[in-house]
């Protein structure tokens, strides 16, 4: 298991991290995705850790809140020594109360927030506390400061953010060094080789401002699992969480053009469709790290096995040509207008 620089800072996280979504499934919804309990949970938690992975990611929505009271309960029981793990959650949605401001990324729910997750992870502090999604509600300013708070104050190491545009993400770095501010550290967002669309504006801005990546849902809601494709039998993915919960939202014609190619790669190779999935990510520069969700001790194994494939450069050049993103404004300018000062920049190298 590789560590990786997180962003800019000293901070070094493994290349894969445990995602707890499936942990708890309190209520119809969170059922849909996984009813881990405790037991199952630190089992693995525990193969998890034995495998180089110091990097686990929660959240206060997930279950109204249990994924987080598992996650800390579990960290307890199997004595995990707290310099050993990196422990990242995250703030915004409601944790069971329906009341007005127990939702947001205001200053009144953050602050509210952080200390109901701490308790519940049982830590006297948060390494990574990461703003879930972006609030219209809420000016940026008021957040980036409340989150600055946390940090002078000890509650939280590092912020971050997960699903943001670019312009959002900017907007707050600039509001950070103006004001003299913790400045957001990384993001958590969608990424697959199926969907690529974070490569036009997000993946460059992450690049110049030097921000980790965290990918969520790495295999598309296990659309990229290997139990779907154009000629895959329905009775091979059911049970799955695709079958019942079909999110997130995928192009299912280029999916399956990418799942045709990963396949007779991965019988090549003598693994699975997802490890192949999961390595194209690994293999990805702009990647901190990959978050792997399970509900057993298998499929953890077989995602955890992704970081031994090594894709070559041709196997890379088949992946990228399938999945390509089509040309869209003003990237398509971008590559006509800067043919000819990247021929000098290659020249100059």
């Amino acid at each position: 298991m590789r560590l990786k620089k997180f962003g800019r800072t000293g901070l070094f996280v493994s290349e894969l991290c445990l995602g707890t979504m499936t942990f708890g499934g309190e209520g119809e919804f969170w059922g849909k995705i996984g009813t881990t309990q405790q037991a199952d949970a630190e089992r693995l938690i525990g193969r998890a850790l034995d495998a180089g992975i110091n990097f686990i990611d929660t959240a206060d929505m997930y279950s109204a809140g249990l994924s987080e009271r598992i996650t800390g309960q579990a960290l307890k029981n199997l004595k995990v020594p707290r310099e050993n793990v990196v422990v990242a959650t995250k703030v915004y949605g409601e944790t069971g109360t329906k009341a007005a401001n127990s939702r947001g990324m205001s200053r009144y729910h953050i602050m509210d927030g952080v200390k109901a997750s701490l308790a519940r992870l049982q830590l006297d502090h948060i390494d990574l506390y990461q703003i879930h999604a972006f609030d219209p509600a809420t000016p940026i300013e008021e957040a980036v400061r409340a989150m600055d708070d946390l940090v002078r104050q000890g509650h939280v190491r590092y912020v971050g953010v997960s699903n943001w545009a670019a312009w959002q993400i900017m907007k707050a770095l600039g509001i950070s060094e103006r004001l003299g501010l913790a400045r957001f550290e990384s993001l958590q967002a969608y990424y697959t080789i199926a969907s690529r669309d974070l490569e036009r504006e997000l993946v460059p801005m992450l690049q110049s401002e030097q921000l980790g990546l965290m990918v969520w849902s790495p295999l598309a809601g296990g659309l990229l699992s290997g139990k779907f494709g154009r000629h895959v039998p329905e009775v091979a993915s059911a049970g799955s969480r695709r079958a019942v919960f079909d999110f997130p939202p995928v192009n299912k014609d280029r999916a399956y053009d990418c799942v045709e190619v990963m396949r007779g790669i991965a019988e090549r190779k003598g693994v699975s469709v997802a490890q192949i999935a999961l390595a194209w990510l690994l293999h990805q520069k702009a990647v901190t790290s990959v978050i792997v969700g399970a509900k057993r001790i298998e499929q953890l194994d077989d995602n955890l096995a992704a970081c031994k494939v090594d894709l070559s450069t041709e196997e890379l050049a088949a992946l990228d040509k399938v999945s390509a993103l089509p040309p869209e404004y003003p990237g398509w300018m971008f590559t006509r207008q800067g043919e000819m000062r990247r021929a000098q920049l290659s020249q100059a190298r």
